[in-house]
């Protein structure tokens, strides 16, 4: 499935908060990923996996707009993590997270897809953590 560890999924009710985080230490000062790009996606059944949040290694970020200004992606390279800080959750954000990196992949190239429509071009991923919001 990939070589990503995703953590902190739970079962929480509307309104409350999560904080997910995804180990990327592997990666990180490996000549590959001088440049790179990392998200955090979404998936439940019935739906196609969808992006929800993107950063570049330059500290650029992006987000699909059901998130926007809920959620904060941010990137530790000290601690090698990939954080997604979820906000004011909601029913519709239920769905299992998924973490995903690529090495040279620009900012210019998921705007162009659109967050949402991203995943195709991210190529190691995670297993996923359960996100569960009770209305």
């Amino acid at each position: 499935q990939g070589n990503l560890v995703e953590s902190g999924g739970d079962s929480v009710a509307s309104g409350q908060s999560l904080r997910l985080s995804c180990d990327v230490s592997l990666y990180m000062g490996t000549p590959a990923f001088n440049t790179y790009s990392m998200g955090w996606f979404r998936q439940t059944p019935g739906k196609e996996r969808e992006g929800v949040a993107v950063i570049t290694s330059e500290g650029f970020a992006d987000y699909a707009a059901f998130v926007r200004g809920r959620f904060t992606i941010s990137h530790d390279r000290f601690r090698g993590t990939v954080n997604l800080q979820m906000n004011n959750l909601i029913p519709d954000d239920t769905g299992t997270y998924y973490c995903a990196i690529q090495p040279k992949l620009r900012l210019t190239t998921i705007q162009a897809l659109g967050v949402a429509k991203s995943s195709k071009v991210f190529g190691i991923w995670g297993q996923g953590t359960q996100v569960t919001v009770s209305s």
